[in-house]
């Protein structure tokens, strides 16, 4: 059984959100972002660790860095990593939230209590501490640490988000029904109370998307990249900021990327919010 409701399909929300105008600016800005990050590569001046010049030069458009190789180039290849850890991170931290919301309301009584007491503890650290307490047991965290850790951060957030819509889903007339009907709590919530959560949740993974470029671009900063000798924005901070008054643009450039692609998810995260809001 599969009951019709009010509450939007996601296909259907989609292109109403696509009408919305902060959400297709933001939307419009990420995807130039994201393409930006994935075909940029190919039309690097110079390769990702080539030596162009001196340190802190201003040969190329926007001079070298610390060890003398072309910001624009590193700028230009230094996308891929944090947008990829970015995504998947996020959609970890979405998958394991939802399901522990879902099924904390869906469970009721003692067991929603349980694990939402639980859950309570958990948001009482702030997101990154956990991610810095494990990764600096390692020396060089491989990509797939990071992708968990970030988004397992996400989880208790996400979790707290769907239950609160799911509560409000799971005494519905048609969840009664299929229950009636002797449908499985698997699929009920599969069938039934998933598909009437699409606006929150999407609105949801916009934010938690925009808080992952922050954290993935944080441990970048302090030294936990995937790859160390890779290209990465929030590491170029870093390397580069006791070079900030003699070639600003060796700082400046990663950070305009990290804000530009920041901004635009924010975007788009507002623009899936006041649509849920209102219903629509």
């Amino acid at each position: 059984m599969s009951a019709t409701t009010s509450s939007p399909a996601a296909p259907s929300f989609l292109r109403r959100a696509l009408k919305q105008k902060r959400f297709s600016v933001g939307g419009g800005v990420t995807l130039l972002v994201v393409l930006f990050a994935i075909f940029a590569p190919f039309f690097a001046p110079y390769g990702e660790n080539e030596t162009t010049g001196p340190p802190y030069s201003p040969i190329g458009v926007l001079g070298t860095d610390y060890l003398g190789q072309d910001v624009l180039s590193r700028v230009m290849y230094g996308g891929w990593g944090v947008l990829v850890i970015s995504v998947l991170a996020t959609i970890v931290g979405m998958v394991l939230g939802i399901a522990i919301g879902v099924v904390a309301a869906y469970g009721g009584g003692w067991w929603d209590e349980v694990i939402m007491r639980l859950n309570d503890v958990l948001l009482a650290f702030p997101q990154i501490l956990l991610a810095l307490v494990v990764l600096t047991a390692l020396q060089n965290p491989a990509p797939w640490v990071i992708i968990v850790l970030v988004g397992t951060s996400h989880a208790p957030r996400v979790a707290r988000v769907a239950r609160g819509v799911a509560l409000g889903i799971v005494s519905r007339d048609f969840v009664v029904a299929a229950e009636a009907l002797g449908e499985k709590r698997s699929r009920v919530i599969l069938a039934e109370v998933l598909p009437n959560m699409t606006g929150p949740l999407l609105a949801e993974a916009g934010l938690r998307l925009t808080y992952s470029i922050g954290i993935v671009a944080a441990l970048g900063f302090l030294g936990f990249a995937a790859d160390p000798g890779a290209a990465n924005w929030g590491q170029m901070i870093n390397e580069n900021r006791l070079g900030l008054a003699t070639q600003p643009w060796a700082v400046l450039a990663p950070v305009i990327m990290i804000a530009i692609f920041t901004i635009a998810t924010n975007l788009m995260a507002d623009g899936l919010a006041q649509l849920a809001q209102r219903g629509e």
